[in-house]
């Protein structure tokens, strides 16, 4: 979560932090240096654990490290355009915490639920059951385009490129 909507809108990273202590599950969560310094302007201490201590704040990780979290997750919570994508591409669940999506597609085949910031759509959306049950990644292709790519310059002469 980094995104000016929910870290500079007190209401918003506060409904956001409420829903998180809320769940009745394990949280980690890669805390942005933006959103902690948010945080910490919200709440006196940039290691807001909430009142339940389910919600664990980390430095932010890696590129490749943030693939291995959301790769191994049961739900991604994010307001990241390209981890709902990730997401898909994980099939792992989704909850868009803002009011819109620019993947639409994720979320017309169940991948992606767009929550909002209000606490209770949020913890309505993480605990939905009905999330598909199939992988997710046909959606965006079949991961040979690649090779298309490659076959379609093989057939071509010099003076086409």
């Amino acid at each position: 979560m980094h995104r000016a909507y929910n870290t500079d809108v007190s209401e918003n990273l506060t409904n956001i932090l409420s829903a998180l202590t809320e769940m009745n599950e394990p949280v980690i969560f890669p805390v942005h240096p933006r959103t902690r310094q948010k945080i910490a302007e919200l709440n006196g201490r940039p290691d807001f654990v909430g009142q339940s201590g389910n919600v664990r704040l980390i430095e932010p990780v890696s590129y490749l490290d943030m693939l291995v979290l959301e790769q191994n997750a049961r739900l991604i919570m994010t307001d990241s355009g390209g981890m709902q994508k990730e997401a898909y591409f994980f099939s792992v669940p989704c909850v868009t915490l803002r009011p819109e999506t620019e993947w639409l597609e994720t979320v017309e085949v169940g991948w992606n639920v767009v929550s909002g910031v209000e606490p209770e759509n949020i913890i309505a959306a993480t605990q939905k059951i009905d999330w598909p049950t199939e992988q997710g990644r046909g959606l965006f292709g079949n991961g040979d385009a690649a090779q298309k790519i490659v076959d379609s310059l093989g057939t071509m002469e010099v003076g086409e490129i």
